[in-house]
């Protein structure tokens, strides 16, 4: 279908900028290994971020994986987090040698619900995962007043959040580092990518080693570590898409305001409030359906969509508690709010180039399929 719409597009930078940008590497045949691109691009994220160091990687989840791993948790730690997000957040989690404690998230923001942490620690936790969902952020404060008085780590997964800012701050700013996923569907993009932003000097040269096999030197290798590199590629990308990531922004605003004025105060349909004190990046709109008083349920409409040429994604789910690799393990009525949401959101194409037309088009077949419309 020649109009079909995908649930996201990435955004791109004129081909003649990216060629420009890259230009150079032919003349160094410098590809990987922390070039000048590299440099450049984790230079001018410290600066937008408001951090003292960033760390790039060739995608979010190894970002994860890697700075889970240089916290140095004991291998028979609990880390609680919650189950309502994209399967790298527990993988990571479980790939250390830790144990996932699910917790479960709130009804405003689907973000975790901080009235609930307290009750899931025991003497085994060590580290907690919280995720900002959909650039939603976590109660931040709540979090590190827990974490203070437990004595714990908090790694935001903070995949969904770059460029949001809580009372002027960075979502870069919180905990004892956070991740962000720089993949291609993301509000900014280096085709693949992450980073993981943190304050404390003595990671820089931890997660350095996790990322290029432990090497310090042409004939010293001083740690057992793997390859998560971000090449000068990718870089690149980034540096051209930071410069317009305002204007990405600023559209992908218009789109999600458009959304908001045809689906609000339409019974059965719950849209996600607007955080207080929060400068939103628009990464994505979820929109819940309620079965019982809209008359369809969100399977139904996701169908009408992609019988329309229209891509939603029932995202998140399943719930990674009730993936098959963890068959078992977790009872799904302990996180019974994320399990509501999982069956009843779906999140709605959302790009920079999306045009309003088709978000109108988009929203009028969501309503005829209302009851009694």
């Amino acid at each position: 279908m020649s109009n079909k719409i995908l649930v996201t597009r990435s955004s791109m930078p004129d081909y003649e900028e990216y060629c420009e940008e890259i230009k150079e590497l032919w003349d160094s045949h410098w590809l990987t290994n922390m070039g000048v691109k590299h440099k450049q691009l984790q230079a001018e994220l410290e600066k937008m971020l408001d951090v003292p160091h960033v760390t790039l990687y060739t995608n979010g989840h190894l970002a994860l994986e890697n700075v889970i791993a240089a916290m140095n948790l004991p291998k028979s730690g609990e880390v609680i987090t919650t189950p309502f997000t994209f399967a790298s957040t527990t993988h990571a989690i479980v790939r250390n040698g830790l144990t996932p404690v699910f917790c479960d998230v709130n009804e405003n923001d689907y973000t975790i619900d901080v009235t609930k942490i307290e009750d899931l620690i025991t003497g085994k936790t060590c580290a907690i995962i919280p995720v900002h969902v959909y650039g939603n952020m976590c109660a931040v404060e709540e979090i590190e007043k827990i974490a203070k008085k437990y004595d714990l780590k908090v790694i935001y997964d903070a995949a969904h959040a770059f460029g949001v800012e809580y009372k002027g701050k960075s979502s870069a700013s919180f905990g004892d580092a956070s991740m962000f996923s720089f993949h291609a569907t993301k509000v900014f993009n280096t085709i693949e990518g992450g980073a993981v932003c943190f304050h404390d000097d003595n990671l820089v040269q931890k997660l350095n080693d996790l990322k290029n096999f432990g090497i310090h030197g042409p004939e010293e290798v001083a740690y057992i570590g793997g390859n998560a590199k971000m090449n000068e590629f990718q870089a690149a990308m980034g540096i051209c898409n930071l410069k317009h990531l305002e204007s990405e922004i600023a559209k992908r605003k218009a789109v999600v305001e458009r959304y908001r004025s045809n689906l609000k105060n339409i019974d059965g349909i719950k849209l996600c409030g607007v955080q207080a004190d929060v400068k939103s990046n628009y990464a994505y709109f979820p929109v819940v359906f309620d079965e019982k008083i809209f008359g369809a349920s969100r399977n139904e409409i996701f169908d009408v969509l992609a019988e329309n040429g229209i891509g939603a994604r029932k995202y998140f789910y399943p719930l990674t508690n009730t993936f098959e690799c963890f068959n078992g393990k977790y009872n799904v009525n302990d996180t019974p709010v994320a399990l509501h949401i999982s069956k009843r959101v779906l999140t709605l194409p959302l790009y920079a180039d999306l045009s309003l037309d088709d978000v109108d088009r988009i929203c009028d077949i969501i309503l005829r399929c209302k009851k009694g419309i």
